[in-house]
């Protein structure tokens, strides 16, 4: 593939590249990889906030209230008032962690075979590179 000068435009080339990558692995499962991403950052993170699992995914907490949505629906998770009634916490429910663990085999195959195509050391840089983008970008938008 040729290159564009654009980081932006190659960001986004990547993440489109990869994101059908992975729809691809988890088609068995039923889940796309939005999906599946939702529900892993439930496991690693229960009881996050609306606004924490926003910053987490790089979301507004408006699109995130879109995406959970067929999530609920299907009772997969929950979303309860935190301590400050304006505050929303999310959870996996027990048919969410059984979802989550359901797919999660698909998903563990197609990072094993990136990890292998792309080689461990260059696995980990291209996540902390991507990692250090968003942080940085995050951190100061339009200062930079």
């Amino acid at each position: 593939m040729q290159r564009l000068p654009c980081a932006c435009a190659e960001l986004r080339k990547a993440a489109r590249v990869v994101t059908r990558y992975y729809d691809l692995a988890l088609r068995p499962s039923g889940l796309e990889a939005t999906q599946f991403t939702l529900l892993q950052a439930l496991q690693f993170a229960p009881g996050i906030t609306q606004k924490r699992m926003a910053e987490l995914l790089g979301m507004d907490s408006t699109t995130l209230t879109r995406t959970l949505a067929p999530l609920r629906r299907r009772g997969w998770i929950r979303s309860s008032p935190g301590a400050d009634r304006r505050e929303l916490r999310h959870s996996l429910t027990a048919a969410g962690q059984r979802e989550y663990e359901r797919a999660l085999p698909y998903w563990e195959n197609a990072q094993k075979k990136l990890k292998r195509a792309l080689g461990a050391g260059e696995m980990d840089r291209l996540l902390d590179a991507a990692a250090r983008v968003g942080e940085v970008i995050a951190s100061a938008p339009m200062v930079l």
